[in-house]
């Protein structure tokens, strides 16, 4: 399933991804450091929802308190707290 996260605090302004049950698939990132997003996005494809928020989660940025990785993985548990809500309606 395909999601799009609006990230808060941080250079990207859109963040597009999918899921395919908790695989995660295609990010891109709008905005931002291209190349180092660009790498980012490459290095989670194909990885579990649990193994990129457990590497990515709490990272800053500079002076900030989140990081564009770390607003990936807050879309990703939302995106799979809604998959796994609308599985279970």
């Amino acid at each position: 399933m395909k999601y799009t996260y609006i990230p808060r605090g941080v250079c990207s302004t859109k963040l597009d991804f999918e899921l395919d049950g908790e695989i995660v698939k295609n990010v891109q990132f709008s905005g931002g450091c291209n190349g180092n997003l660009k790498a980012i996005a490459t290095l989670v494809d194909g990885m579990t929802v649990d193994e990129v928020t457990q590497k990515l989660s709490g990272i800053s940025c500079g002076m900030k308190s989140t990081s564009c990785t770390d607003q990936l993985a807050t879309a990703l548990k939302k995106a799979l707290e809604e998959a796994k809500d609308e599985a279970n309606a």
